[in-house]
């Protein structure tokens, strides 16, 4: 009798070990990235299928919305990897608050659209108009870029634009001839003040509008190039420790191949969102 329940027990241990290490492997195989909703989420599920029949790997999602949760959170530990931002955003992140984060690889771009209601054509605008743009430090230079290369503002020779601030250039007449007001509210904000009329030009991330329903090929009065040089690519973000990780490695792989790319391209024939190696 004692040689039995010996037995028994030694069979019940083996399966609860079996089980604890199926959990275990299944957890190893998980992969949890945070992500806006439209286009990085959207991307991100069509990559799902292909993660779990190449890698073996199960892609879960977290949505959020909130610019500036993504970067603590995988900080954090909360997130293995995030994909929202661009590279000017993400590198002003790490500065100031900090975080041990790495750039795991660029996948694509959406150009930025200046908006209006009230304008169809540049010569339009008027002297003083009132110009909405994100909160985001990051985005500052690329809303000058966009609004210079509009005509709209003037930066001299042998500035950079990149180093001056909304502020400055708002306060200079050699650089805002036109007496521009410029004011800030938080990016997911920016398709609701739009639909709401207010300001005489409204500037959206790429992101937000798609979310927010609007075609930036066509509704935007402004939009942005999208060359081959241009910095502002979206980039799947992990922490220093995962960088070298397969699922990092195999989710950037994934991400930038082929059958993604032309998803994107399918997906967003707008140009809405465009594969960076297309640029």
């Amino acid at each position: 009798m004692k040689k039995l329940t010996a037995l028994l027990f030694t069979a019940l241990l083996l399966i609860t070990l079996t089980g604890c290490s199926n959990k275990n492997s299944n957890a190893a195989n998980t992969l949890t990235v945070s992500a806006t909703l439209d286009p990085h989420s959207k991307i991100l599920e069509a990559a799902k299928p292909i993660l779990k029949e190449k890698y073996d790997i199960d892609l879960k999602i977290k949505v959020l919305d909130d610019y500036y949760i993504f970067n603590k959170a995988l900080d954090n530990g909360e997130v293995d990897a995030n994909y929202f931002q661009h590279l000017p955003f993400f590198e002003e992140e790490l500065a100031t608050h900090h975080y041990d984060l790495v750039n795991a690889g660029g996948i694509h771009i959406e150009p930025f659209g200046i908006y209006s209601k009230k304008y169809s054509t540049l010569e339009d605008i008027p002297n003083g108009a009132s110009v909405i743009i994100s909160n985001s430090v990051a985005d500052n230079g690329r809303i000058l870029s966009i609004l210079a290369d509009a005509g709209l503002i003037h930066i001299p020779e042998g500035k950079n634009i990149f180093d001056l601030t909304i502020n400055e250039i708002q306060k200079n007449n050699d650089y805002n001839p036109k007496g521009l007001k410029f004011s800030e509210i938080k990016p997911e904000l920016l398709v609701t003040t739009f639909n709401s009329n207010e300001g005489d030009l409204v500037a959206i991330n790429g992101n937000y509008a798609i979310q927010g329903g609007l075609n930036p090929s066509k509704d935007a009065l402004i939009l942005e190039s999208a060359s081959q040089d241009n910095p502002y690519v979206n980039i799947v973000a992990t922490t220093s420790a995962l960088q070298n990780d397969e699922r990092i490695q195999a989710l950037v792989e994934v991400l930038q191949s082929d059958a993604i790319q032309q998803f994107i391209k399918e997906t967003y024939s707008n140009g809405s969102v465009i594969p960076a190696e297309t640029n």
